[in-house]
């Protein structure tokens, strides 16, 4: 798998909501105009159950996917112009999914645990010190025994480029504490910048 083309005016790892509002203008390469397949699978296998939140949920299409199978789902992210087009993808769909603009760090303040949180490749934008918040916020927001699903680039991706690369070890030691790791797959993060999409994990997590 060769590395994909990067326009070197786009910052490769976006942190401040205003980074991701530059690349929302203009055409985010994680973007798809649909659900991820790794995520899609598992919703049409009858994995998301409850109350769902899809955190970083950019456009929206997985908390609008959850919506569409019968459930309450709510979709987080920074940046402010992604919770527009979700908000209008969502009435133009007559679709009853909730966005909010807020920082996938501080989760408590949404004053809420649920029983599904997805993640579509947020895991891997954060540094050592922001993913143990990161971890931290999520056990905030999900309810015990609740499951938490993430697709995540693996460190098999080659190249410097995009987001930070995981390993499955990391992965393991992150959600040590108060969580129990029930599968990590190998699969497929889809992009818009190369055919062949990205190496990935998969990983079902479940609040203890």
């Amino acid at each position: 798998m060769s590395d994909p083309p990067i326009p070197e005016a786009r910052p490769l790892r976006p942190r401040r909501a205003e980074e991701f509002d530059a690349m929302y203008a203009a055409a985010t390469p994680w973007e798809i105009g649909r659900p991820q397949p790794a995520l899609l699978e598992l919703a049409e296998a009858g994995a998301f159950r409850g109350r769902l939140l899809d955190v970083g949920c950019g456009t929206g299409e997985h908390a609008l996917l959850a919506t569409s199978l019968g459930l309450a789902a709510t979709g987080i992210d920074t940046s402010p112009v992604a919770i527009a087009r979700a908000q209008d993808k969502a009435r133009d769909r007559n679709l009853s999914a909730r966005f909010v603009v807020g920082d996938a760090l501080e989760l408590s303040a949404l004053g809420e645990q649920y029983d599904t949180v997805v993640d579509s490749g947020v895991f891997h934008v954060f540094e050592d010190d922001d993913r143990a918040r990161y971890v931290s916020s999520l056990a905030a927001a999900t309810a015990p025994g609740g499951r938490y699903f993430m697709v995540c680039f693996s460190e098999d991706q080659p190249g410097d480029w995009g987001p930070r690369r995981v390993t499955q070890a990391e992965i393991r030691a992150s959600f040590a504490d108060g969580w129990r790791v029930d599968s990590i797959e190998a699969a497929t993060f889809v992009i818009t910048i190369s055919p062949d999409g990205a190496y990935a994990w998969r990983a079902t997590i479940t609040r203890t």
